[in-house]
């Protein structure tokens, strides 16, 4: 039912765990909104032969409906309309929340092509190469305009913003080479703006891990971005607190700020961090930190985010006491001059 459905409107094939829900909830759409047009052309054509004008008979024909039946009819609508709302909320939440253990891809957008750095070290332009059945979480960015990322088999579509991370997840089911386009016009060679997701089996994927450059891992070049910065002059991966919060297990973790709200430590919020360090202050911590919007570039950027999120399991043991730091009491949001993540 459902390949036939695909085949008859021309959609791509499902290829994300979620793309047979979403799918379904097209065909339900489509298939009630249908139905409800064809009852209601055949009940006009009905009312325009039953009530038509007659030679001699000049009265108007009163059709009257009870207020039960009317009700009835409102809130049927209503309750539909609830129910795919309800559907739609629900995927929605499955398509946003990632699963623990998800591979992490940062993808930088820029006129005209698409780069991929895998966790691993592995570097693709214009090609993600990806497992059956192993989650996959994009973190990306945009080194210039908007950008939009759409792989019409998985059923992701995100738009990849300059100077913010976001993310997107999907879990790919069926073996194959599936397109991506750009669905935000972003230039002049927008149309040319084409990848493809390259899914592999298990073992092909073991091959492709083997067979690819010997490229160091993200992390490894994030610590070293992190001490070219001197990053760790405020900065410990070892829990131990100094002038800014400790990077170990800070990835993922929730964060309370001085003006009382709470955040989660994500790709965006630690790279906003690092390029608009008053937005949100950690509580706690004084202001001291210092912009790196302009010195760090996109590639460095996820690379130490990658760094920080390799501390999340294993954080590294302390061979430094450092000294106390005194503990910065919490001021009103209003008085409450932002600071370092």
């Amino acid at each position: 039912m459902l390949e036939l459905f695909r085949e008859l409107f021309a959609l791509p094939p499902g290829a994300s765990s979620f793309a047979d829900g979403i799918d379904w909830l097209h065909l339900f759409v489509i298939g009630t909104t249908l139905l409800g047009v064809s009852v209601i052309t055949f009940l006009a054509l009905v009312f325009i032969v039953r009530y038509r004008q007659r030679p001699g008979d000049h009265s108007t024909p009163v059709v009257r409906v009870s207020g039960g039946r009317e009700a009835a009819l409102v809130l049927g609508t209503l309750a539909l309309f609830l129910l795919w709302w309800v559907i739609g909320y629900r995927q929605y939440l499955t398509m946003r929340v990632r699963p623990e253990g998800a591979d992490a891809v940062y993808v930088t957008a820029k006129q005209w092509m698409w780069k991929f750095s895998h966790g691993q070290g592995q570097i693709e332009n214009n090609v993600l190469t990806v497992a059956v059945g192993r989650p996959v979480e994009l973190i990306m960015i945009s080194r210039d305009v908007i950008h939009s990322f759409y792989v019409p088999a998985m059923r992701v579509k995100q738009d990849v913003l300059p100077g913010r991370y976001v993310s997107v997840w999907f879990r790919p089911v069926k073996a194959g080479t599936y397109p991506i386009y750009c669905a935000e016009y972003c230039g002049i060679l927008h149309s040319g703006m084409l990848g493809e997701v390259r899914v592999l089996s298990g073992t092909e994927y073991r091959h492709w891990q083997e067979d690819a450059t010997r490229a160091r891992p993200l992390a490894e070049l994030g610590r070293e971005a992190a001490v070219k910065h001197a990053c760790f002059s405020c900065h410990t991966v070892d829990g131990q607190r100094h002038i800014g919060p400790t990077w170990s297990k800070l990835y993922g973790s929730e964060v309370a700020l001085s003006n009382g709200q709470h955040v989660v430590a994500d790709a965006a919020y630690l790279t906003e961090s690092m390029m608009d360090p008053a937005a949100q202050v950690v509580l706690g911590y004084a202001p001291v930190m210092p912009t790196y919007l302009g010195s760090l570039d996109a590639s460095e950027t996820g690379a130490i985010v990658e760094y920080i999120r390799s501390l999340q399991d294993a954080p590294a043991t302390p061979s430094v006491r450092l000294p106390e730091v005194q503990v910065v009491p919490p001021t009103s949001a209003s008085s409450t001059i932002p600071g370092a993540p």
